[in-house]
């Protein structure tokens, strides 16, 4: 392997790693779910709830890799035109996430922990019913040039695994942070976790708006 095809995976890490953090971050019903569940019943509880999510959003990952790849055309010839759309795509994500009021979506919590296993699943086909989530991957997509036309399939699944770490680095993160601060984390704590990720999400957009018109592509 040449150093040009080790700094090319290298990227695609990269990129992976970004996409699966994003998907993962906004605190919708399963984020929330998340927290409720290691505040409830302990941390691993909430992390394999999160794991659960992670796992179905790669499942519509692959399906928008899978459908953006036979516009290979397209994809080379606007390349920057996409770019932009996806952070155009980002940036309404990001409001949404900023306006939205996670604090709806907690449920009173059952008093039976219940197994690893089924704490996995529910989390898992709640996600798997909102298809919805296609639409952000294809904004990433786009904002990232993360589908490469004419790519080896091995490279492609690299960017697979990637989103499938950041998406699990996520749901660490989170699950390790509420369980440190378990005394202190109320409503009020959610409605602030996700107005900041909503920003950070805008922020990003804008920058990469910026890089769009000024011809700048992250492929």
């Amino acid at each position: 392997m040449n150093w040009l095809e080790q700094v090319t995976i290298l990227d695609l890490l990269v990129k992976g790693f970004i996409v699966g953090v994003v998907v993962s971050a906004p605190l919708g019903p399963v984020g929330v779910l998340c927290i409720q569940r290691t505040l409830n019943k302990g941390r691993w509880f909430g992390f394999v709830t999160g794991l659960g999510a992670a796992m179905s959003d790669i499942g519509y990952a692959l399906i928008t890799g899978y459908g953006m790849s036979f516009m290979d055309e397209i994809i080379i010839k606007h390349q920057l035109v996409l770019q932009l759309a996806g952070s155009i795509m980002l940036l309404c994500f990001g409001v949404y996430t900023f306006r939205s009021n996670p604090v709806k979506s907690l449920r009173p919590t059952s008093s039976n922990r219940g197994s690893l296993l089924h704490n996995f699943l529910t989390a898992f086909f709640v996600t798997l019913s909102n298809p919805l989530i296609i639409f952000l991957f294809i904004g990433l997509f786009a904002r990232f040039s993360f589908v490469l036309p004419g790519s080896l399939i091995g490279f492609q699944l690299v960017g697979y695994l990637a989103i499938v770490l950041g998406a699990v680095t996520w749901w660490l993160s989170i699950t390790y942070f509420v369980n440190k601060v378990r005394t202190r984390f109320n409503v009020r704590g959610i409605w602030m976790l996700n107005r900041i990720i909503g920003v950070v999400v805008m922020i990003a957009s804008v920058i990469g708006i910026i890089l769009a018109i000024a011809g700048k592509s992250l492929s």
